[in-house]
């Protein structure tokens, strides 16, 4: 039924919550890929940089922001030996930006048939302060979302 799914993790033990229903979902080996996907945020990088460096403004921010996606895929690094007893492809992808929304993005661009990731819980004005990943996810696909709760959360409004 699903031959590709999309594991947005984002580094947390919370997010890491969802990875047994991910090798449930994988045990029949029917299922053609598994995708562990995250999203880091594009770093900071200061406008006064000295014209008597070696290396051109473009090269400096190549290298800044090519090291931040090298640190970001580490982590999936990671995850993936912990699925790669499945039998399933497991590929990893890694970007930077916002996260709800490169998640939506790679989804539909790369023909996902299902997303399953952790929701972290949060209720109240933390959730509307902070928002929901989970819920503009949600809200932002025509791709199924399987949400899973992260183990003690706490609802409430």
């Amino acid at each position: 039924m699903f031959d590709r799914i999309l594991v947005p993790l984002d580094g947390s033990e919370l997010a890491e919550c969802i990875l047994p229903y991910v090798e449930e979902l994988t045990r029949d080996k029917k299922m053609k890929e598994v995708i562990l996907f995250r999203v880091c945020e594009r770093p900071e990088i200061s406008a006064d940089y000295p014209a008597s460096m070696p290396e051109s403004w473009e090269q400096h921010v190549k290298d800044i922001m090519t090291g931040a996606q090298e640190q970001c895929s580490l982590y999936l690094g990671g995850i993936e030996k912990k699925l790669s007893n499945s039998g399933v492809k497991i590929r990893v992808e890694c970007c930077l930006g916002k996260a709800a929304d490169e998640i939506v993005k790679f989804a539909e661009k790369n023909q996902v048939d299902l997303i399953i990731m952790a929701s972290h819980g949060r209720s109240g004005i933390s959730r509307w302060t902070i928002g929901s990943v989970a819920e503009k996810v949600f809200r932002s696909t025509c791709v199924p979302v399987l949400l899973i709760r992260a183990p003690g959360c706490v609802t409430g409004f």
